[in-house]
């Protein structure tokens, strides 16, 4: 009967052995997704092109040193309608900068999907039609914000102040160089 008993503890205990054997070479299992591969041009968050330019949505936005509302604020965007960069997604946080390179980490809510641009620069034609010839209907200062209408490669359909006009894209800041907006 000793020998049945420890025979029987034996299998007992090789068998379990096996069963944590064969547990350590399954796969764990979370609760928690699996990691997504992010890609340096494509956003993890959206999917949607890195980088893209969104429009300050309110008169006023912080932008923080970091992707949290514990993060230090480093600047204040002051100007509705603002042209934005996005450069980086991280949860509801996009890290965006100016035409000046200013900028930092924005809770999305703060931000548009509407396409605006900043005239950068001083006297812009802004033209009845997308060509160097076509009749100048108004100049825009430089510092100007205009909502954009449509974008072919080098101009701009802009409202700007009223005026709706063609701009050339390397008098604005706030469109990819040969980006097509419909």
């Amino acid at each position: 009967m000793k020998r049945l008993t420890v025979v029987l503890a034996v299998l007992g205990a090789l068998c379990g052995a096996m069963a944590l054997a064969q547990e350590a070479d399954a796969p764990v299992k979370t609760d928690k997704p699996p990691e997504k591969q992010c890609q340096p041009d494509i956003g993890c968050v959206t999917n949607l092109p890195l980088p893209r330019f969104v429009s300050l949505k309110g008169s006023e936005g912080n932008a923080r040193r970091g992707p949290g509302l514990t993060h230090r604020i480093d600047w204040v965007f002051t100007r509705a309608g603002m042209p934005l960069k996005i450069t980086a997604e991280y949860e509801n946080w996009r890290r965006v900068e100016d035409s000046e390179g200013a900028g930092g980490w924005v809770h999305y809510s703060l931000l548009s999907g509407v396409r605006t641009l900043l005239v950068t620069l001083d006297m812009a034609e802004l033209r009845d039609g997308p060509s160097d010839t076509a009749v100048v209907l108004a100049q825009a200062e430089m510092g100007v914000v205009g909502r954009i209408l449509e974008c072919i490669p080098d101009w701009c359909r802009v409202s700007l102040d009223g005026t709706r006009g063609w701009i050339r894209t390397s008098a604005v800041w706030g469109v990819k160089e040969g980006e097509i907006v419909e």
